[in-house]
């Protein structure tokens, strides 16, 4: 077996910082929430930032108590590392206007705030009706762009998290909680 660059062998777990039970929880409240500044008539259109965002917008879907139609971009910030590069590049655009649109930007995490603020002046200028964020993690200890995330599910500290759609190296992502990886090394991913 190979070690990743954070000294787990690839049948090991990450240590659990937000449980399963904790997460749907918070999920549920953050639905209610999006749907008391949206009231109960007004579509509103989420947009997931692919990876990692993906599991999050399914349950954050299922629990809005409204009609909603999904899109998704895809933004590459990391190459592949935990670090990020600061120099957003879409990969993926979206596949239907926005214009005149309620729009939701669904975000995994919020770490130095370049990929959310670059997204958000990019699909700000499309003419959206409104253009509001929900993060499932805010990552402040390492905010150098303030960006505004109207809606936030967990703050943490500065870790390498995985779990529940996010990854290392396209690893952990079926976990169904957060987990915090163990910077032990510096080898390559397998």
């Amino acid at each position: 077996m190979c070690s990743s660059s954070f000294g787990m062998q690839s049948t090991d777990s990450p240590g659990v910082l937000v449980a399963s039970e904790k997460i749907q929880h918070r999920v549920r409240e953050l639905a209610t929430e999006v749907n008391v500044v949206y009231g109960r008539d007004r579509e509103l259109h989420l947009v997931a930032v692919l990876t990692g965002a993906f599991v999050f917008l399914v349950d954050l879907m299922r629990a809005l108590a409204r009609p909603v139609t999904v899109d998704f971009v895809a933004v590459s910030s990391y190459d592949g590392g935990t670090e990020s590069s600061r120099h957003p590049q879409l990969v993926k655009d979206l596949t239907h206007p926005i214009q005149g649109r309620d729009v939701l930007v669904v975000e995994d995490i919020v770490d130095t705030g370049h990929t959310l603020n670059w997204l958000l002046r990019q699909l700000g200028g499309r003419g959206p009706q409104s253009l509001r964020t929900i993060a499932l993690l805010d990552k402040r200890a390492r905010r150098e762009a303030e960006v505004p995330i109207d809606h936030v599910g967990f703050t943490i500290d500065d870790q390498f998290v995985v779990g529940y759609g996010l990854d290392y190296a396209g690893r952990y992502r079926h976990l169904p909680y957060i987990g915090v990886l163990d910077e032990a090394d510096d080898s390559t991913p397998c």
